[in-house]
């Protein structure tokens, strides 16, 4: 516990794969997609037209549905097997290998890109499964806000300098004698490199923190990979049941969904916004992601010691409050300042809400059991991805503006308030030491 080298490893997975989500998923790739890969006409399958945009929609949707059935069963494998470690390495490295062939799709290759996207894509949210299962194995509950703050910290930073290499070569292509498309491919392959690269520190200092169980009789007669897979669906099942007892583990769950649905839609929505509503230009969305990144680094720290200071569940509410003042800010705002502006708040307010939602869930549940519950949480993280964009979609089709559907997200982050006010940490925490899980 609260080791500096294994915090330290730890955390640098953060500052690599965090080069894939700024630099690739955010930024380079939906606009590369757009703008070069998908005809200009959309493309056609079985006698229906489909665009970029909706093709994108529909990658996002699939991706996340795939982690979503299997995360919890990795997890429950994970645990039982003392194997976190290794499904992160499989993860990682499956992840950055299909980033770093996205350098060779062009125009045209849209079936080829969506395919290694998806894998990509995959591989980024199902390694952080087994990421944020080590959490509680490495830090003491005093010192969670902190080192998982730290986490973020080390990914806003790690990912912010990847993206500002990325913005170089990208507005000096000419200057560096290749053309835009070359330009955002080498961008790309570059991430899948520097989190390859650097998760190398994390694999070499991070240890597996549990002992393996030996296989129960009832699966041994299986081969060794159904028997797992048994045992992780089986385990799975008793997870859910467990969770359902346990009145205020469930309830921070259903906040942890409510308010994330609003932050996730922030996020993914941002762009959109900015590009359709305000029409600002890509340098302008591209430096505000930059902008993100570079206060969340001082964010995630920050909330981490004012949630040793306050609590973890103040602190966390607090993000909660700045994220309805951002939402009521964005439905005023007209120019590229006013959007910048509201970027760097967006930093503040995501930083100290990632870090926290992770430390707070991961003092309530069992260190034994930590990848198994970890899924759990990433299946409500995924359901977290659903309602948000559908409600702005809706009310955007019904007033022809952003505007409204972006202040609609207000009532995500006041219900995700009044939730977790009701949430009782002490009890949870007492149900988890007397091992009633």
């Amino acid at each position: 516990m609260n080791d500096k080298k294994q915090i330290f490893g730890w955390a640098m997975y953060d500052w690599a794969n965090s080069a894939y989500m700024t630099t690739v998923a955010a930024a380079v790739l939906p606009i590369f997609f757009a703008k070069v890969v998908v005809p200009p006409e959309g493309v056609a399958i079985g006698g229906t037209v489909y665009s970029a945009t909706t093709l994108w929609g529909f990658l996002i949707s699939l991706s996340t549905f795939i982690i979503f059935l299997t995360a919890p069963i990795l997890g429950a494998i994970s645990d039982f097997s003392a194997s976190k470690k290794k499904f992160l390495m499989a993860f990682c490295y499956g992840g950055s290998l299909f980033t770093i062939l996205l350098f060779f799709c062009g125009s045209g290759d849209v079936w080829m890109t969506m395919l290694f996207f998806l894998v990509a894509q995959i591989g980024f949210a199902g390694g952080n499964v087994f990421y944020d299962a080590f959490l509680p194995h490495i830090a003491s509950p005093d010192k969670m806000d902190w080192v998982s703050g730290k986490g973020f910290s080390f990914g806003y930073i790690g990912g912010g300098i990847q993206f500002a290499i990325a913005l170089v070569i990208i507005s000096a292509n000419d200057r560096l004698g290749i053309d835009s498309s070359l330009a955002a491919r080498i961008a790309m392959s570059m991430a899948g490199l520097w989190w390859a690269g650097f998760s190398l520190i994390t694999f070499l200092k991070l240890k597996e923190t549990a002992p393996a169980e030996k296989l129960p009789e009832k699966y041994r007669r299986l081969p060794k990979v159904l028997g797992y897979a048994w045992l992780g669906i089986d385990r799975t099942f008793k997870t859910a049941v467990k969770v359902r007892r346990f009145r205020h583990l469930l309830l921070f769950l259903v906040a942890f969904m409510v308010y994330d649905d609003g932050i996730q839609t922030v996020i993914s929505m941002a762009t959109m916004y900015g590009t359709a509503e305000l029409g600002l230009s890509n340098t302008v969305l591209m430096l505000t992601l930059l902008i993100i990144q570079i206060i969340g680094i001082p964010s995630a720290l920050l909330f981490g010691k004012l949630g040793e200071l306050l609590s973890t569940k103040t602190a966390l509410m607090i993000t909660l409050v700045l994220w309805s003042g951002i939402v009521i800010y964005a439905f005023f705002i007209t120019s590229a300042a006013q959007y910048m502006a509201l970027g760097a708040v967006v930093g503040l307010a995501m930083g100290g809400s990632q870090a926290l939602s992770r430390s707070l869930y991961g003092s309530i549940i069992p260190a034994e059991a930590s990848a198994e519950f970890f899924g759990f949480y990433s299946v409500f993280s995924k359901f977290a991805s659903i309602a948000g964009p559908l409600m702005f979609g809706i009310i955007h089709q019904a007033t022809g503006s952003s505007r409204y559907a972006i202040l609609s997200l207000i009532a995500f982050f006041l219900t995700g308030i009044l939730l977790l006010s009701f949430v009782n940490l002490a009890k949870a925490r007492e149900a988890k030491e007397k091992g009633l899980f």
